[in-house]
């Protein structure tokens, strides 16, 4: 029988491997785990003079809250409604200009058009956010200048909820596509020609090469994007929410997702105990959700599972 060896040989064998490495595990341990231990929060009544052991421990209580108010469901629901919309038309919107990127035979204007649309990916939220207001402003916005100008009814967008949840995957898409595309350019860039050669020789057209080849090669790529992902759906886009609705309390019931409640109960109340209970419902449904993906994944196929 063939003796396992242990973690000290492997230690010992690569010395200089396990080197290399550690500043990643001390970096990852000191502001990714050390930090957890404010998940105790959650089940106190935070108190300053107690500080962190010291306050009174209420147990569930900040859940039972959360849940009894009904602000959880309502959080949980746009949270991942807009992160499942982000994820099917973002790689949707990116597949689709990656194979018509792929597809041109300008060099100038290929390049021209990937630069193009990659420049939104550096645009700050704070500058998409002005970009937002000078277009739907009610007085002065763009949108409501050239209806006033064809003779139409200006539309007030910043205060009717439903508009947002075009404009919030509108903009996301909007700036998230060129470093999408990228990534789905490079995998089709890898992609022998020996394919679309024998295709070509076998008949098939246009379509059917990028129907039968090109899409199916880029599988295993959307499968990584959509693990990662959903390891963060949670998490929503706290900047793009925040910079786009602010404290704009007549859109809440639309458009506010965990990040954005837990930011206001700390800026507004101070509710510390509130914000981490919020915060941890959070990790631990993405942490769920990763997992079953990922489990169904690889029961369908192995080699696409991260793990």
């Amino acid at each position: 029988m063939i003796r396992k060896k242990g973690f000290l040989y492997e230690l010992n064998k690569n010395k200089l491997l396990f080197l290399m490495i550690a500043p990643t595990l001390i970096f990852f341990f000191i502001n990714s785990y050390v930090p957890m231990v404010g998940i105790y929060f959650a089940f106190t009544r935070f108190d300053f003079n107690g500080g962190l052991f010291g306050s009174p421990f209420v147990g569930l209580e900040n859940f039972e809250f959360l849940w009894k108010s009904g602000v959880l469901w309502t959080l949980t629901r746009n949270t991942v409604a807009y992160n499942l919309a982000f994820i099917v038309f973002l790689n949707a919107t990116a597949i689709f200009c990656a194979i018509l990127l792929s597809e041109m035979t300008g060099k100038f204007f290929k390049k021209l058009t990937q630069s193009v649309m990659f420049l939104p990916y550096f645009i700050s939220f704070v500058l998409l956010n002005a970009i937002a207001y000078n277009m739907f402003n009610y007085d002065t916005g763009f949108v409501n200048t050239t209806l006033k100008s064809w003779g139409s009814n200006p539309v007030d967008i910043y205060n009717t909820p439903s508009s947002w949840v075009f404009l919030l995957i509108m903009f996301y898409v909007w700036k998230n596509v060129g470093y999408t595309m990228v990534i789905y350019l490079a995998t089709i860039t890898g992609i022998s020609d020996e394919y679309y050669e024998a295709a070509t020789i076998d008949g098939a057209n246009i379509f059917q090469r990028i129907w039968y080849i090109t899409i199916p090669m880029l599988k295993p790529t959307f499968i990584i994007l959509l693990l990662f992902a959903l390891g963060s759906i949670m998490k929503g886009q706290f900047d793009l929410f925040y910079q786009l609705i602010g404290n704009n309390g007549i859109l809440y019931n639309a458009t506010d997702i965990l990040d954005t409640y837990v930011f206001r109960s700390l800026k507004v109340t101070f509710d510390i105990g509130m914000a981490t209970s919020a915060g941890l419902f959070q990790s631990i449904f993405g942490f769920v959700l990763i997992m079953t993906v990922n489990y169904l994944i690889k029961k369908s196929n192995d080699e696409y599972a991260l793990f």
